[in-house]
């Protein structure tokens, strides 16, 4: 599995469209055959604070998924919404195993 975190601060007075964008964003992000799941996250101690948890199949999925319209639509409506630019991590993934190991090994 392939693990990108993407972690953005909002401007206050853009929070609510943020995260409007970032829903939609994530609910056509789901329906992407290489996507395993997309989690919206806001900080517990600050609202303007979010976390996108994404996780795809692999790194060609994601990659995949960076060529949709309803990302370039997001990123580019969101973009003068940060307070400062977004940071994404990547990271591989070693639990839980992915679809295809799990079902070798049942």
């Amino acid at each position: 599995m392939y693990v990108v975190c993407v972690h953005v601060h909002v401007k206050p007075e853009h929070r609510d469209a943020f995260l409007n964008a970032s829903l939609e964003n994530a609910r056509k992000t789901t329906q992407e055959p290489g996507n395993l799941r997309f989690d919206v996250l806001e900080q517990a101690d600050d609202p303007n604070r979010f976390l996108l948890y994404e996780v795809y199949q692999d790194e060609a999925g994601m990659n995949a998924h960076k060529e949709t319209e309803h990302y370039a639509v997001w990123r580019d409506t969101v973009a003068d919404w940060m307070a400062e630019p977004r940071q994404g991590i990547k990271y591989a993934s070693h639990f839980p195993l992915s679809e295809g190991e799990w079902a070798t090994r049942r």
